[in-house]
């Protein structure tokens, strides 16, 4: 039994590895989108914020997992074809830039008009406004929210379980089915509390900065 238990936990733990990975990739790359789009949707060129609110209305008004089945099964009917682990980071990092952009374009109108008047008055162009004033105050704002979409975001790659991937969820659900037993979920729902309450915490402790330096 110990046997069992053990050889359980360890094939499990090899599908963390790659729930982190999309977890850390999606990260990296979707926040950046998310502070450039945002950035594009508070411009004055309407065709780019066309543009922009097409991709976040398109990606945030369709379930993630429908995303990942078409990017995965359908796009290759298209002749576009990913491997499980392209289509899943492609997927995420678009989906999840879309809601970012919606919550960096709160933060940023969120700052009084003041400050872009005032940065006028000293000479500085639009890029270095949103650099050097606007997005430091607006990421403040949008600590809170980003922090939410972080701890939904490790609850999500279980959803990569979809597309054969062998994540967190996949690798647990295996071994209920080769072992007739509950163990495999209820490992992996204390790795998923563990989780998020060390992104809650991480979290917690960015506030915490970013209201001490305020």
């Amino acid at each position: 039994m110990n046997e069992q238990f053990s050889f359980m936990v360890a094939f499990i733990l090899q599908g963390l590895g790659l729930t982190l990975k999309v977890y850390a990739v999606t990260i990296i790359f979707s926040i950046p989108l998310g502070i450039i789009c945002a950035i594009g949707k508070v411009s004055k060129f309407k065709p780019l914020v066309w543009l922009l609110d097409i991709y976040t209305w398109v990606f945030r008004g369709t379930p993630l997992l429908l995303q990942l089945i078409f990017a995965y099964f359908g796009l290759p009917l298209l002749g576009i074809e990913f491997s499980q682990e392209n289509a899943a980071y492609i997927t995420f990092i678009l989906n999840y830039g879309a809601y970012f952009t919606e919550i960096f374009r709160a933060g940023i109108e969120s700052i009084d008009k003041g400050q872009y008047e005032a940065a006028k008055v000293l000479g500085m162009s639009y890029g270095q406004t949103m650099r050097r004033i606007i997005i430091p105050q607006a990421l403040k704002v949008v600590i809170p929210p980003t922090g939410n979409e972080a701890v939904t975001l490790i609850k999500d790659t279980a959803l990569c379980s979809a597309i054969a991937l062998s994540e967190l969820l996949k690798n647990s659900k295996d071994m209920v089915s080769k072992f007739a037993s509950i163990d495999g979920f209820v490992i992996a729902a204390i790795i998923y509390l563990i989780l998020t309450f060390v992104i809650i915490q991480i979290f917690k402790l960015i506030e915490k900065r970013f209201r001490y330096y305020s």
